[in-house]
């Protein structure tokens, strides 16, 4: 919730696109929930692709503002994704904001206004939000192919059919029962993370 008005608070409500560009930590997942609550469309790219990459997605669904954070790890390895962002960001003009979460609290560059500390930014806000009222069709996000065979192809997903979908799924086909500890540990840079690491589990209550 406090996520979902900081996002308010810079500007964005129902429709506007949103890139997600974030290590495999919770926060993650907050960032993907902070925009389904308020109506943005989340769009989430795998954090291990180059800034070229990021740049295509940004500019083909007009993302409003990117969502990352100042590193990343994989294995020993140190990503420093906000300099991948700000890579990927030069001559796109959607961009109005990058709000970074500090997760190894290294020294990154920095632009106010423009970048926003996300930490900081939460602690001034609400730890409620008024969800926005959705319609079945709206539109809860935008996934891209990987662009392995071609131009990266969106798709774009509604909220109520996809939703229970992963619910019934993560149900039926996982044999969820209540108190059942359930992981997945797939990247949400994938649809298999979106779905039974996020959106699935969580509204079956797991």
């Amino acid at each position: 919730c406090r996520m979902a008005n900081v996002l308010r608070t810079y500007g964005i409500g129902k429709g506007d696109r949103v890139a997600l560009y974030m290590p495999m930590i919770p926060a993650a997942a907050y960032a993907m929930l902070a925009c389904a609550r308020i109506g943005a469309i989340h769009s989430v790219v795998f954090a291990g692709f180059s800034a070229e990459a990021l740049r295509e997605r940004i500019l083909d669904s007009s993302c409003k503002a990117v969502i990352t954070a100042d590193e990343g790890r994989r294995g020993k390895k140190r990503i420093s994704l906000k300099s991948l962002v700000d890579e990927a960001i030069a001559g796109c003009d959607c961009v109005e904001h990058v709000f970074m979460y500090r997760h190894t609290h290294d020294e990154v560059t920095f632009n106010a206004p423009r970048d926003v500390d996300l930490g900081e930014a939460m602690l001034q806000e609400s730890p409620i939000c008024e969800p926005e009222v959705m319609e079945s069709e709206d539109p809860l996000f935008i996934l891209y192919t990987s662009g392995s065979t071609g131009k990266p192809k969106g798709l774009q997903h509604s909220s109520a059919g996809y939703i229970l979908y992963t619910m019934l799924t993560h149900k039926y086909v996982f044999d969820y029962q209540e108190n059942d500890i359930y992981a997945c540990v797939a990247d949400i840079g994938w649809i298999t993370g979106h779905s039974y690491v996020v959106y699935g589990p969580l509204a079956n209550g797991a």
